[in-house]
Parts: C-alpha cells; structure tokens; sequence
C-alpha cells in the first residue's frame, strides 16, 4: 500500500449577508426620521393619512408601501419623496456623498 496523502483543508465558502431589502431600508428611514422629530405613530399615521398599524409595518419593513403612501408618510414628516429616496439610496450603497438618481 502507498503513502497517504494529505491535502489541506479548504475554507468553507462564506455565505454573503442578504442585501436589505428597499422597504425594510424605506422603513428605517422613516421610523429614524419619525422619533427624530418626537412624534408618535398615531400623530404621523393620521397627518398621512393611514392607520397607526400600517405605518408600524411599513417601518418595519414588513409592508411595501405605495408610491403615493411614501408620499404621504413623508409628507407628514416634512421630507420630499425625493429626500427619502436619497436616504434609502445611501443606506443601501453605503455613500455618504452626493447620489444620482435615474430613471
């Protein structure tokens, strides 16, 4: 019989962290924004429009709010839809800096 032979072990593949997902970074967003300005769920929820129970799933990223619901939500917290969009964008980028945004 021959002489075993041994090969080094290879590392295991690492698996990659998921990306986050747009609506769960869209509600972060707006729940940091929300407690920034001390307001509740109920006062944002009814400026904007919806109950106090979707706003809670939509910041915690478990509903994926309509365009004109983003509006809404960010309208009650004094942000232009386009404000909110850059936010999201950099925290899903990881840039601080200026974003261009296309269509």
């Amino acid at each position: 019989m021959g002489d075993v032979v041994a090969f080094p072990s290879r590392p295991a593949p690492q698996t990659p962290e998921p990306e986050p997902l747009w609506r769960e970074a869209v509600g972060h967003e707006l729940r940091e924004e929300r407690r920034t300005a001390g307001r509740t769920l109920a006062d944002v929820a009814g400026d904007a429009g919806v109950s106090t129970q979707y706003l809670s799933e939509v910041e915690r990223g478990l509903k994926e709010p309509s365009s004109e619901v983003l509006g809404a939500v960010a309208g009650a917290l004094g942000l232009r839809l386009v404000d909110l969009t850059t936010r999201v964008s950099r925290r899903l980028t990881g840039i601080s800096g200026p974003v261009c945004l296309a269509a």
